[in-house]
């Protein structure tokens, strides 16, 4: 059980769990939807103290510590477009001081993958960037911000889920690059990770034909354990993308995608959603390939001890915890959102505007409650400010004399969105639009792109706005 780290459903800690760690269970991890904190680690703490307790905190859109609010953080995007290492060595440091202070281990970021293809569903804005330089530099920065608040980092989606056209969540997705394209792109933020020390690396559910035609990264010895084991020299903790993704959870059962991933060279099986009786029969799946030969007693041996490694590490890390404690840098987040906004066109509302928010639909990463937070800012600055939200591929509202900012996300993905923008500045050709993704080109009187969705960037957005 020390090499399997689950998720469960609801905000208290299930007491099957509970008995689980006593019994030894490694690791787990928390969602937003487990509200979670101090006083529940320390729940889990009291039944075994040396847990990995895993969370998503990546900053900008992807957050589980401040769902509610929006991130205090602008992401990845933003502080690729920044290009300011120091700058991100400080955020990563503050996202460890969160994560210190809630006594949790392991960080399950940051995203290390190269967004290449600006058709990404799944990744864009988690990434640093689109070149391999930019993204390796700022992982590296990122990596010992938080491994320097005494927490560990994990570098993901190996070997790079940036050039796909497909959400993991939802197939498998492929990436279609020779082995010296992916010497050349996506491995060298790996490559950087390993080099600064990073604690942890996530597999990421992709088919590389170039490295194996036939089973994902995640499942395959080639991938796992010659290249990034071998070539690249990794020997901290591999941890799976959750398993029950459809990528790897529509070709095998649970339990075989645990004993396929740990036989490949994995040393912990992330199950993002799980009950006591998925728990379990994991667990039974793997002991079972023990004793039928399938997967040897010393690989399963050599997973545990590079789970246990990991926690011993955090255990030692208890003074930089503490000084990364007292270290509160607050304004941080909101400066690296200022520096990242990119403007066309002027604009100055003076008045409460109408915010239309043309939703995109997050992708599964993002929790479903992460706000965009515009018009919430936008309101704070100017009351009476108004939202009304399409949806995807719906009709813009009537517009009366108010001010008109539109709300996009990644209007480079999507043709819908482009053609609602071109109608709303045909109609309205004052109209100001902010895109808080992958933008397409400037439309309208003001274009504003954020590179992220936060609390911190659609606060940058509305100072802009009003100032």
């Amino acid at each position: 059980m020390t090499v399997l780290q689950p998720g469960y459903e609801g905000a208290s800690a299930p007491d099957w769990l509970l008995r689980a760690l006593g019994e030894g269970l490694g690791g787990l991890v928390l969602f937003a939807r487990n509200e979670p904190g101090e006083q529940l680690v320390q729940r889990f703490r009291a039944e075994n103290p040396g847990a990995v307790v895993a969370i998503d905190e990546e900053g900008g859109a992807v957050t589980r510590l401040e769902v509610t609010s929006g991130s205090s953080f602008p992401g990845n995007r933003a502080l690729g477009v920044v290009d300011d290492v120091a700058l991100t060595e400080r955020v990563g440091r503050q996202i460890g001081r969160m994560l210190a202070e809630a006594d949790i281990t392991l960080n399950y970021a940051p995203s290390a993958d190269v967004n290449a293809n600006p058709a990404n569903p799944v990744i864009g804005v988690r990434s640093f960037g689109p070149t391999a330089g930019l993204v390796s530099r700022h992982t590296v920065a990122y990596v010992n911000g938080v491994q320097g608040a005494g927490v560990a980092a994990c570098a993901k989606h190996f070997p790079g889920h940036g050039d796909t056209v497909t959400d993991s969540h939802l197939a498998l997705p492929t990436v279609h690059a020779s082995r010296e394209l992916l010497a050349e792109r996506d491995l060298p933020p790996f490559r950087a990770a390993i080099g600064a020390g990073v604690r942890s690396i996530m597999s990421g559910h992709l088919l590389v034909p170039a490295l194996d035609p036939s089973m994902p990264a995640t499942l395959s010895r080639t991938v796992m354990t010659e290249l990034l084991r071998g070539e690249l020299g990794f020997d901290g903790m591999l941890v799976t993308d959750a398993i029950e993704m459809r990528a790897v959870a529509a070709m095998f059962t649970p339990g075989e995608i645990a004993v396929r991933a740990l036989g490949a060279g994995v040393d912990a099986i992330c199950v993002g959603l799980s009950t006591e009786r998925s728990l379990y029969e994991i667990r039974d799946a793997i002991v079972a390939a023990v004793r039928a030969g399938v997967l040897s007693e010393e690989r399963l041996a050599e997973a545990a001890a590079r789970v246990l490694a990991l926690s011993g590490w955090y255990d030692r890390q208890s003074a930089l915890r503490e000084k990364a404690r007292a270290d509160v840098d607050r304004g941080v987040g909101l400066d690296a959102a200022r520096a990242a906004l990119t403007t066309t066109g002027t604009a100055s509302l003076t008045r409460a505007p109408l915010v239309v928010e043309v939703n995109t639909r997050l992708n599964k990463a993002v929790d479903p409650s992460t706000p965009t937070g515009i018009t919430a800012a936008l309101g704070a600055l100017l009351p009476g400010t108004e939202r009304v939200q399409m949806e995807p591929e719906g009709e813009l509202p009537p517009f009366d004399d108010r001010p008109v900012v539109l709300v996009v996300h990644d209007a480079a993905r999507h043709s819908w969105v482009r053609e609602t923008v071109a109608r709303a500045v045909q109609v309205r050709p004052e109209v100001i639009v902010v895109d808080t993704g992958i933008p397409a080109a400037p439309a309208g009187a003001a274009h504003l792109v954020t590179h992220g969705i936060s609390r911190v960037s659609a606060q940058a957005a509305a100072e802009w706005l009003t100032r």
